[in-house]
C-alpha cells in the first residue's frame, strides 16, 4: 500500500522505500510503467533479480505476487515472469497510478486521468453538500486555511489541497467515491510539478479561491456552487498538467526511492 499524500512529498525529495518488499515491487513497478521492462517482455530470472536486487527468494516472490495482483505481470510455467499489457493494470491502485508520476508525459493518458477525476469529484462535490457533517466542514475549512499560510511551500500547498478533496470524498458517503483520492493525488502532482516562480503564485492563487468556492458551496448545501468550485479547481490543474507535454524529463528518480538501509 501507499500511503496518502506520499507521491506529493516526494516532490520535495526521494523518500526511501520502508522495507526490502516494497523497494522490490518499486523498483519493477516504475519499470514496467516507464517502460524500462516494456509490455510483453519476460523479466530476468529469479536468480538475476535477487542478486541485482539484494533480496531473498522469499521476498522476491511475494514482491512478484502484489505486482500480479495489480494486473502487471503474469507468471507462466516454463515461461517465466511476462510484463502484461497496459489494459490489464488496476489504473484505481494508487501504487500503479503513482509510477504513472516519473512516466514520459502522455497526453491521452493526462485527458483520461482528468476526465475520469471530473466525473467523480462533481458527484463527491454534489454528494458532500447534502451529507456533510460539522465537522467535516471544519476539517475542509481547517486545510483551507493551511493552503493560505502555505505561501510558496509546494509540498504545503498540496498536502492542504489533498486533505480538503479527502475530507469532500469521505462526506460524499460513498465509500466507493473515496478510490478517486489516487487520481487527485498524481493530477495534482503532475500541476505541482509544471510550476515554479510566477506560475507558483498564479496556481495558489487560484487554487486557494477554487477551494474557498468548494468548501462554502459544501457548507452552504448549494450542490451547484460546489461543483462548479470543484470543476474550476480540476481544469487549473489540467492546464498546468498540460504544460509538461513535450518537456524533456529531466533529474526523474525511481518511484521506489532509495534502497532501505541495511543493518
Amino acid at each position: 500500500m501507499i500511503e496518502a499524500g506520499s507521491l506529493i512529498r516526494s516532490l520535495s525529495g526521494r523518500p526511501a522505500a520502508r522495507n526490502f518488499h516494497t523497494f522490490v515491487i518499486n523498483e519493477i513497478g516504475h519499470g514496467i510503467v516507464t517502460g524500462r521492462f516494456p509490455i510483453g517482455s519476460i523479466l530476468a530470472s529469479d536468480a538475476v533479480m535477487m542478486e541485482s536486487y539484494g533480496v531473498s527468494r522469499t521476498v522476491l516472490r511475494e514482491a512478484l505476487k502484489t505486482l500480479e495482483a495489480k494486473g502487471m505481470i503474469e507468471a507462466r510455467p516454463k515461461v517465466g515472469t511476462r510484463v502484461s499489457p497496459a489494459s490489464r493494470w488496476n489504473f484505481f491502485d494508487p501504487q500503479v497510478l503513482s509510477w504513472h508520476f516519473y512516466a514520459k508525459p502522455d497526453a491521452r493518458f493526462f485527458e483520461s486521468l482528468f476526465e475520469v477525476r471530473r466525473s467523480l469529484e462533481t458527484q463527491a462535490a454534489q454528494l458532500a453538500s447534502v451529507r456533510r457533517t460539522a465537522e467535516q466542514v471544519r476539517l475542509m475549512k481547517y486545510w483551507l486555511h493551511q493552503m493560505e499560510l502555505a505561501g510558496d511551500g509546494v509540498e504545503a500547498l498540496g498536502l492542504s489541497s489533498l486533505e480538503i478533496h479527502r475530507v469532500m470524498a469521505e462526506s460524499s458517503g460513498n465509500s466507493l467515491l473515496r478510490s478517486v483520492i489516487g487520481i487527485v493525488e498524481l493530477t495534482l502532482a503532475l500541476a505541482l510539478k509544471s510550476l515554479d516562480g510566477a506560475a507558483l503564485a498564479q496556481y495558489s492563487d487560484g487554487a486557494y479561491g477554487a477551494h474557498g468556492n468548494l468548501v462554502r458551496g459544501i457548507e452552504g448545501g448549494n450542490a451547484a456552487s460546489a461543483q462548479a468550485a470543484i470543476e474550476q479547481a480540476i481544469a487549473l490543474d489540467a492546464a498546468r498538467a498540460m504544460t509538461l507535454l513535450g518537456r524533456e524529463t529531466r533529474g526523474v528518480t525511481i518511484a521506489g526511492g532509495s534502497e532501505p538501509r541495511r543493518s
